[in-house]
């Protein structure tokens, strides 16, 4: 069993009962105090939503294979956002797994997925990623052409509009990505808890999590 939180900005926090994942913990960058990660795993889909905590049990921050606690983790290169393809990839999308779930987190990337990304992100069953577009994250089009090309059971926007965060540029909201994706919604309050595969949905659904 794990549970799903959302921070704020590109912030999730993914925890078990022995481990804590903190996801792009930087949010200095949305006007909020940055998530702590001492005596937990850090991981971070650019560097500048990293904190480098030093008393993180392991900070991750690029593609490569990794196995902490009960996650297990392939990081995959990917081009940042409004970046061209002669740029150096400076993101990375992360599979994650816990048990019999797998989670892809796409984080602030370049809206097309290749080929081969998609098939190191493979099957999953969640899809988490940024929706608000205004040229810091792709927008509601991109980003439900991207969860259309994975196919996932859930998917948990982050990065969009919200009246306790101060982003760079204006963000749409998420009713937009959601009208967008034309997918169910499921509103929850607080964490988004799972036991495994079974309680998933059987179609494509949006879980909108309230900022924690």
């Amino acid at each position: 069993m794990f549970d799903i939180e959302y921070r704020g900005g590109n912030g999730v926090a993914i925890s078990t009962k022995k481990t804590e994942l903190v996801c792009d913990p930087n949010l200095s960058v949305v006007g909020l105090k940055s998530l702590t990660a001492k005596g937990k795993v850090e991981l971070a889909t650019e560097a500048r939503l990293a904190v480098n905590d030093p008393e993180a049990i392991l900070t991750i921050e690029g593609p490569g294979e990794y196995e902490i606690g009960d996650f297990s983790i392939q990081g995959i290169g990917a081009l940042r956002h409004l970046d061209t393809e002669a740029d150096e990839k400076k993101s990375t999308i992360y599979r994650i797994e816990i048990g019999d779930v797998r989670i892809a987190l796409l984080g602030n990337i370049a809206p097309k997925l290749s080929e081969d990304q998609l098939e190191a992100i493979g099957v999953v069953d969640i899809v988490i990623l940024p929706v608000g577009g205004g040229g810091l994250t792709p927008d509601a089009t991109s980003a439900a052409a991207m969860v259309r090309s994975i196919d996932p059971k859930v998917v948990i926007p982050v990065h969009y509009a919200d009246s306790m965060l101060k982003y760079e540029v204006p963000q749409e909201s998420v009713e937009v990505f959601v009208k967008e994706l034309a997918a169910p919604v499921e509103k929850v309050s607080g964490k988004y808890k799972l036991k495994g595969t079974a309680s998933l949905p059987l179609t494509l659904t949006v879980v909108e999590l309230n900022l924690a």
